[in-house]
């Protein structure tokens, strides 16, 4: 049995395994209804390029052969690069293998210059705040609140050069019903989309 982790990407057949095992546990957690053109299209929603050096990565943990584990980041500016799309196959959980992938996201981030990690996760997903908490994650929503009323729930870590200092972020308060938190996101989302897609057309610009 060996494991090793392999640069890949969404377009990648070895990424299916990955694209599959997160549109079914994110329709089931949360209703394919949950988000426009359900999980998938969420999970396809940015460029690839985004997920690439110099501006991201996109990586598989691969067991003979099979991908068993996976995740990615892109960037947000100079400092922060953004976790996403970590994935575990069901049958192989507690085995280390999301805490093995974060942690090797988190050393190709700081090798690329960034010095934060940030990340977030549905307010269905108990297990993957766990993780991030004993990674050493500091979370920017109220622990005490009731998590719906968040609905996406975020996380900071400083990493690199940074490495172990405690992140400022003030912590956002929760929203009075889970309909604006809901829209609260919404509107987040758009706004981290139009900042990121411009990030990645003024680099395709310059390297022009």
């Amino acid at each position: 049995m060996t494991d090793i982790i392999v640069r890949s990407s969404l377009l990648d057949p070895a990424a299916q395994p990955l694209i599959d095992g997160l549109v079914s546990e994110y329709d089931g957690r949360y209703g394919a209804a949950s988000r426009p053109g359900g999980a998938r299209t969420e999970i396809m929603r940015y460029p690839m390029a985004l997920f690439s050096p110099p501006l991201g990565d996109f990586l598989l943990l691969q067991r003979d052969g099979l991908t068993i584990a996976g995740g990615a980041f892109m960037s947000h500016d100079d400092e922060t690069a953004e976790l996403k799309r970590i994935w575990t196959d069901p049958n192989l959980r507690r085995q280390g293998l999301a805490r093995q992938i974060v942690l090797a996201l988190e050393d190709s981030a700081a090798q690329l210059g960034y010095t934060r990690a940030y990340l977030s996760t549905g307010f269905r997903q108990p297990e993957a705040v766990a993780l991030y908490k004993s990674l050493g994650y500091r979370p920017l929503f109220d622990t005490t609140a009731d998590a719906t009323f968040y609905r996406s729930l975020p996380f900071e870590k400083h990493i690199g050069e940074k490495a172990g200092q405690i992140g400022s972020t003030p912590i956002y308060p929760p929203a009075a019903s889970f309909e604006e938190a809901t829209a609260r996101v919404t509107a987040l989302k758009a706004g981290q989309e139009q900042k990121i897609t411009a990030r990645l057309e003024a680099r395709q610009t310059s390297a022009a």
